[in-house]
């Protein structure tokens, strides 16, 4: 058995699709000159999302009305799951890295969203292996994205409430400086404009600081016009890979109901060259992933592991649960959701996350959450994690059947 778990993980890991994101990443570190067109790399997140949510919406349509039930319950317990790794990423992160709490906060809001290009990946590779997956996994794509949001805008208002300097430091960390002010204190709950002074003179806005993401950023710190609850939940729920991906669905859904089927077997644009605009897409995946590992060297050990380790746990937790959910249920899920849920859970944002975090917690590091999400826990995911799923997944249906 072993044997032969080894032997499909090992070539699960030399599909096209990955080795193109090897070559990717390869080319930085071999300091090739090369760089990808930015608004190609716009053009396939957006085909990848309308494809996704294409082809997810017209299945959705098939779905009979004794199951809808069950779907809702699965969909509720996706948003629950992802809620819980978020927290419990943060729980982790204080107890393995010496970050400061604003940026433990977003680096756990980050993990407690989820990755539409590893959801792409997972798909391209469940359908060279021609492995089925149920139709409204799509659907969990969107709703698992918006938990990692709450997680860190909850978590760094209670950070607020206790006092948080305008620099991002709390009480009894080191940078702590108890005498910078705030004027209009309300500005991020109400709006306004929030001027940050910390009596040190000079400016240096909201940049990373030299010596490391643990360090304060010092001086006047103009953070602009903060963002009112309005203005912050339409960036959570209106985000452009979001909207794109549900219009995909929504898209794909009425014309199904219609008899109009837009992403049939054999379309040349929606199906046919999903793959290859997929291999593009994770050659630019890749040299981003290679580049963002330099921002690591600052971030302290504790937090290489926690994006190496998390996947594995939260994945291997997510496929657990799915299988307990099914047991109680008497629901049955095809074998690709068990690894697309285990990829819903162990990957981080870098899209959704990141956005909201610009707009309401300037006071984090900018780079470190990203050098985690993309140079650790993506590379891995697309390269070891996918195939680690899928046997981990085999594993728990073949030992636990649902009766």
């Amino acid at each position: 058995m072993l044997y032969e778990f080894w032997n499909n993980f090992t070539h699960n890991l030399f599909k096209p699709l990955l080795l193109f994101f090897y070559m990717g990443f390869l080319i930085p570190l071999l300091k090739i000159p090369f760089e990808f067109p930015y608004v190609l790399y716009q053009g396939l997140t957006l085909y990848l999302l309308l494809a996704i949510g294409w082809h997810g919406g017209e299945q959705l349509a098939t779905i009979d009305a004794s199951s809808v039930g069950g779907v809702l319950g699965f969909i509720v317990l996706g948003f629950l799951t992802n809620l819980v790794i978020g927290f419990f990423a943060y729980w982790l992160l204080s107890r393995v890295t010496k970050m400061r709490g604003v940026d433990r906060a977003t680096v756990a809001g980050y993990y407690g969203s989820d990755s539409a290009g590893t959801f792409a990946t997972c798909l391209g590779v469940l359908t060279t292996l021609d492995i089925a997956f149920d139709a409204y996994m799509p659907v969990m794509l969107a709703i698992m994205e918006i938990p990692g949001c709450i997680v860190a805008l909850v978590l760094v208002a209670r950070m607020r409430a206790r006092q948080m300097d305008p620099q991002g430091n709390l009480p009894g960390e080191p940078a702590y400086n108890p005498t910078a002010t705030r004027q209009l204190v309300g500005a991020h709950a109400g709006g306004g404009t929030a001027t940050i002074t910390s009596g040190q003179g000079g400016d240096d806005g909201i940049e990373l600081p030299p010596d490391g993401p643990d360090q304060p950023r010092t001086g006047s710190v103009a953070t602009g016009p903060a963002p009112g609850h309005r203005a912050l939940l339409r960036e959570v729920l209106l985000n452009p890979g979001l909207f794109l991906l549900i219009g995909g669905v929504a898209i794909g859904f009425v014309s199904a109901l219609q008899g109009d089927s837009v992403v049939a077997d054999g379309d040349h644009v929606f199906v046919t060259a999903f793959q290859g605009m997929l291999c593009l897409f994770l050659l630019e995946m890749g040299m981003t992933s290679s580049r963002k590992l330099k921002d690591l060297r600052s971030a302290g050990r504790g937090l290489i592991a926690f994006g190496l380790l998390a996947p594995n746990l939260f994945a291997t937790f997510g496929i657990v649960l799915l299988h307990t959910y099914s047991q109680l249920t008497g629901m049955r899920f095809e074998l690709g959701s068990y690894v697309l849920f285990a990829v819903l859970c162990g990957a981080a944002s870098y899209i959704a996350v990141p956005a909201v975090q610009r707009m309401a917690i300037p006071e984090a590091s900018p780079t470190v959450p990203l050098a985690a999400s993309l140079g650790l826990t993506f590379s891995y995911n697309v390269t070891i994690g996918i195939p680690l799923y899928l046997q981990i997944s085999k594993a728990v249906n073949s030992w636990l059947p649902v009766s």
